[in-house]
């Protein structure tokens, strides 16, 4: 298939089997991270831009701003590059060195704080970073993922959809949370299309999205330090929500590089440790689906890399996948 444009490639329809991993079920990855972004947010700045340029916000040579941990601002910097937008990335300490070179490569600017807000995390910062910027230059323009319901629109429309195309019945549907615009999307989609579904939000310990005390966090993607807009203007809530530590996540990372050759991202590591967390609770031949939002390679410097383990978690961290008593909230309004 020939496309005319990079952003166009969106390998929706790739699902790993974990066959042999759980006691009980059939368990999958959605692979999000085989697009030429490298992953799940390539979905969320399509919405976003398109939805901007539907509302007739943008023209030719338009500068956009955007807050992002990494992802969001590579997809979001190859999207602009493609179409003649210019970007700026608003990120921080924790945005790999890898995602920062490739959205300089195309063209963005990027600008990175060094204080941490309130809570101990970043974003309160990045947004106050923003707000200046907006008031600045009033032809500035926010994407806005934190509040901008087309994220979760595009995720109702494309990640849920490519899940119940591709199974029959899906019993357990694990989705980490950062934003919350995946998770939003899919609960929409499949509270209409298969109710039967537990839909089961994946969380870092120290994220205050479902109402928890903040805590400070080494690893970008998972959770976050101040509250997303998207969970209160979405009247659909998970069914469980499961807290991962991110020595967990790390754990799961490693062993599945290890056992399976496959090497995924720190999100992907915390879905796993949670659905590892529950096995013993899934009934046989339950079929479990977890989003994989992208792959390893931005995380060789920290997830897979020895001494930065070492450093931040210890030794025992990298001998392989802890199961711990799942932390569960049975009940997502927390």
């Amino acid at each position: 298939m020939i496309y005319r444009h990079a952003y166009e490639v969106i390998t929706g329809d790739v699902f790993l089997s974990l066959d042999g991993l759980f006691l009980e079920g059939n368990a999958y990855l959605k692979l999000e991270g085989l697009n030429p972004a490298g992953s799940i947010k390539l979905k969320t700045a399509l919405g976003l831009i398109a939805d901007l340029e539907s509302g007739g916000y943008l023209k030719p040579g338009s500068r956009l701003i955007e807050s992002s941990s990494g992802n969001l601002g590579v997809s979001l910097s190859m999207i602009c590059a493609a179409k003649g937008y210019r970007f700026t990335c608003v990120t921080d300490p924790l945005a790999s060195e890898h995602n920062l070179i490739l959205m300089r490569a195309a063209g963005a600017y990027v600008i990175q704080v060094d204080e941490r807000d309130e809570r101990g995390g970043y974003l309160g910062t990045r947004i106050r970073c923003i707000e200046e910027h907006l008031k600045a230059d009033p032809e500035l323009v926010w994407t806005n993922q934190y509040a901008n319901t087309a994220g979760p629109r595009v995720h109702a429309d494309r990640t849920a959809q490519e899940i119940l195309r591709e199974f029959d019945s899906v019993d357990y549907l694990f989705v980490g949370t950062g934003t919350t615009g995946t998770l939003m999307g899919c609960l929409d989609r499949f509270r209409k299309h298969s109710p039967h579904t537990r839909v089961i939000a994946v969380d870092a310990h120290g994220s205050v999205t479902f109402g928890f005390p903040p805590g400070r966090r080494h690893l970008p993607g998972l959770g976050t330090s101040r509250r997303p807009r998207l969970r209160d203007l979405d009247e659909n809530q998970p069914d469980e929500v499961i807290r991962v530590k991110e020595a967990d996540a790390i754990r799961a990372c490693r062993h599945l590089a290890i056992d399976r050759g496959i090497f995924v991202g720190a999100s992907t590591g915390a879905v796993v440790a949670a659905m590892l967390q529950r096995e013993r609770d899934f009934p046989p031949d339950a079929t479990l689906v977890a989003v994989s939002p992208d792959m390893g390679d931005r995380y060789a410097r920290t997830v897979y890399d020895e001494g930065w383990v070492l450093q931040n978690y210890g030794a025992d961290v990298a001998t392989g996948v802890s199961l711990p008593d799942a932390e569960v909230i049975r009940d997502g309004r927390v």
